[in-house]
């Protein structure tokens, strides 16, 4: 296998995986979880034992009530395992289904009051070293010999290693607080901002305590430890001044000081198009990791060694992708898509992955021109596999990797489709706005898309995300008339698109039915619009 093809694979191929036993479990968790109780705020305690590869710690877990709740449901999944529950003091029975819990609560539960639980847990969590494609604890060392560790959980899920509610619609309204402990000579990065660090001379230990006071997904949450110097500085922005820190292992620093000047430049084209950085009260981390790279909320991670490019590679074969650092760049862009913007849903992942990618195109419009953009996405078109539709069944981890390639290709047709580029602009920004720190469906953005556009997207979002057919606009030329139709399609498929006839833009508007436009001169040239994604065919 070639090395592009095999980076290509393991770029998309995390977001395949999930255990089986966690994919059914989900068919029940509404029906016990449902939304009887709201997360508020997890403060999350964990001690870390590098010496057996475990952890220990609580999590509290303060709530809303939304109805009448008796028993709260606590995913964890084996082999960690819950030690102690407790509510006010009283300890609580709980009782063990798999890769979750229920607790039976003894207090009289209050519509719309807050209250808490507290959930010990330990255990050994699953370890990978496969990551970030699969979940898990990655134990390493560095080139020196200090420990080196961080955690990825997208496919699986948060449970994976701490005790939460695992569904990506509700996040904790008011952020997350996590109290770090480690081994004193190393250091322990969390997500937000550092608010304090203590020594125990006698366990020869550190604690960071690290806050976020946004909102944030399970899976952005990370633990990275690592032999870390700290450097920082500024940007100003559109909300105002931005802090930035660089976590990064000590022989790295000067490398990392030229290469994260991306940074700014990130986050100048980002705010351009896609709003202001949705998290300024947490600030914006980039921190080495020991894997490739993952987009934990205001903690990137990262490991792509300092260069441009898929470690060194085009993924579009352009040359137009060796111009950034893809895992700054790509990252980053989840900020606003996955993060800021989540998915209530895994099968609607494509809301991350699509726009996300597309931003990569946006970076590169932004500082080269929209001909190097578009040649982009052109050139990541190779990667599109077409095998199955990029939404597949909801509640299960069944998704298609097109969602990457193909779903930003989807996007640059419908962006040609709108043929305004401040319209589409002010469309990318409004998103991040309407659905600012808020969980989304498929169906919610299909909507917002063609309400602001005032062009009814419909078929064209049933095409591309819920079948794996391209459509193929087929046509022939006599010498003053054009006849055309879609075909490879769904019955109902309608997009308009501009030609180029005989120098002039037009505007054609297809069905699956034969149609004919005629013209008062004769055709010499006939040319079709690359940027749409769809395949064509020409009948002589």
């Amino acid at each position: 296998m070639k090395l592009t093809v095999f980076l290509i694979f393991l770029l998309t191929s995390f977001t395949c995986i999930a255990q089986s036993e966690q994919a059914t479990n989900n068919n029940t968790k509404e029906k016990i979880n449902g939304h009887f109780w709201d997360v508020q705020k997890y403060k999350l305690e964990i001690f870390v034992n590098i010496d057996n590869k475990s952890i220990s710690g609580t999590n509290k877990i303060f709530y809303r009530v939304m109805d009448s709740l008796k028993e709260m449901k606590i995913d964890l999944q084996a082999p960690m395992k819950i030690s102690e529950v407790t509510q006010n003091g009283a300890i609580l029975k709980f009782k063990k289904f798999g890769n979750y819990y229920l607790i039976p609560l003894e207090k009289q539960q209050t519509l719309n009051t807050i209250d808490s639980i507290s959930v010990q847990f330990y255990g050994k969590p699953k370890e990978t070293d496969y990551a970030p494609w699969k979940s898990g604890f990655t134990w390493s060392t560095d080139i020196n010999g200090f420990d080196f560790i961080g955690t990825t959980c997208q496919a699986d899920g948060a449970s994976l290693w701490w005790p939460c509610k695992d569904q990506l619609y509700d996040e904790p309204d008011k952020g997350i607080e996590t109290f770090y402990t480690v081994p004193s000579h190393l250091l322990a990065v969390g997500n937000g901002r550092l608010i304090d660090t203590n020594f125990d001379k006698t366990s020869k230990t550190k604690t960071y305590h690290w806050k976020t006071t946004n909102p944030i997904n399970n899976y952005g949450v990370q633990l990275s430890i690592g032999n870390y110097v700290k450097y920082n500085n500024q940007y100003k922005g559109e909300t105002g001044i931005l802090d930035c820190e660089y976590y990064v292992l000590k022989q790295h620093i000067s490398r990392a000081k030229t290469q994260f000047t991306q940074v700014k430049k990130m986050l100048e084209a980002f705010e351009f198009w896609l709003g202001p950085y949705p998290f300024y009260e947490d600030s914006y981390k980039i921190v080495e990791v020991p894997y490739l790279g993952m987009e934990h909320q205001s903690a990137i991670g990262y490991g792509n060694n300092f260069q441009n490019g898929y470690l060194g590679t085009d993924l579009s074969e352009t040359g137009w992708g060796l111009k950034f650092d893809f895992i700054i760049i790509h990252e980053s862009g989840h900020e606003w898509f996955g993060n800021n913007i989540t998915n209530k849903d895994k099968a609607d992942m494509w809301i991350h992955e699509a726009f996300t990618n597309y931003s990569e195109a946006l970076y590169l419009e932004y500082y080269f021109g929209k001909k190097a953009a578009n040649e982009y996405l052109i050139g990541i078109r190779k990667n599109i596999k077409n095998n199955f539709p990029i939404i597949g069944s909801y509640k299960a981890s069944n998704r298609d990797t097109d969602m990457y390639y193909k779903g930003a290709n989807m996007l640059q047709t419908i962006r040609h489709v709108i043929a305004n580029d401040e319209t589409w602009r002010l469309l990318l920004r409004g998103l991040n706005k309407t659905f600012y720190h808020k969980t989304v469906s498929t169906e919610e953005l299909e909507n917002y898309i063609s309400s602001f556009t005032n062009i009814d997207f419909s078929t064209v979002f049933n095409q591309y995300l819920r079948t794996s057919q391209i459509p193929t606009f087929e046509y022939k030329l006599s010498e003053k008339e054009i006849q055309y139709r879609y075909h490879n399609c769904l019955e109902d498929f309608q997009m308009s698109q501009y030609a180029f006839l005989n120098g002039k833009k037009i505007k054609l508007t297809p069905s699956t039915n034969w149609q004919k436009t005629k013209f008062q001169h004769k055709i010499y040239e006939f040319k079709i619009n690359p940027n749409y994604y769809m395949n064509i065919k020409k009948y002589e």
